[in-house]
């Protein structure tokens, strides 16, 4: 059965293949810096703010940066994204698209904070040797309070933005592929949120980078071919 074109103008639809496409890059950037980090230097597990300071100070690498910089513009183009998914939305779905761009503007002001502060106030903090306070607002803490917060983003806000956005795609083939990502991803974030509440490591290692992972990607690549179908097909807005 032939299903009809979406109906949406084409800037919105151009907007939500550029976000979608930079998303898989981002993406796919943080991967490779994770696994170069990974695979370059000793793994670090968090003790106290001493022994962190002293291992970043002994494997210095612009990669972590890199990829905290690549997530922070993730969130934003994730923005972009739902704003899209909003405009493509039939009158049905408008309610649940709106939530979606609700939660997806929460989790990108939650996580964009989170790798902004990383990047800005922790390297030049540890720079300085300025290192009074710090333990609250470093990555490398699990249980930090900036760290929860990024996690509040992504296990939460994150998941829920995806599964709001699940029911706008409706039919088969693509619009199905879509579909059941944003629901997976929605679901494995959840997860993992409950993971991290309940300090089960693997289960948040397992759901948040593997599982998550594959999910994002899945999701943006399909939304990269459908807003670029629906460009070709949308009239020029007015």
């Amino acid at each position: 059965m032939k299903h009809s074109s979406p109906v949406i103008d084409r800037t919105s639809a151009r907007l939500g293949f550029w976000a979608a496409l930079g998303g898989v890059i981002t993406f796919v950037v943080f991967t490779v810096c994770f696994v170069l980090l990974a695979v370059g230097r000793p793994l670090y597990l968090w003790t106290n703010l001493p022994d962190y300071v002293a291992f970043v100070r002994a494997y210095p690498s612009p990669l972590a940066d890199i990829a905290r910089l690549s997530m922070l513009i993730f969130a934003v183009l994730f923005v972009v994204l739902a704003n899209s998914i909003y405009d493509l939305a039939a009158p049905a779905h408008k309610s649940t698209a709106r939530l979606a761009l609700s939660f997806a503007l929460a989790f990108a002001v939650t996580t964009g904070a989170h790798y902004f502060i990383q990047i800005s106030a922790v390297r030049v903090s540890i720079a300085h040797d300025a290192l009074a306070g710090l333990e609250q607002v470093i990555q490398a803490n699990p249980y930090s309070a900036v760290a929860a917060m990024n996690m509040l983003g992504w296990t939460v806000f994150f998941a829920l933005a995806s599964l709001c956005a699940a029911p706008v795609f409706t039919g088969r083939g693509l619009a199905r592929m879509i579909r059941v990502a944003l629901i997976a991803n929605g679901i494995i974030c959840l997860v993992g949120g409950a993971g991290y509440v309940l300090e089960n490591t693997a289960v948040v290692f397992v759901t948040m980078n593997p599982l998550m992972g594959g999910a994002v990607l899945a999701s943006t690549v399909a939304l990269a071919v459908y807003f670029r179908r629906a460009a070709k097909a949308a009239s020029p807005a007015a």
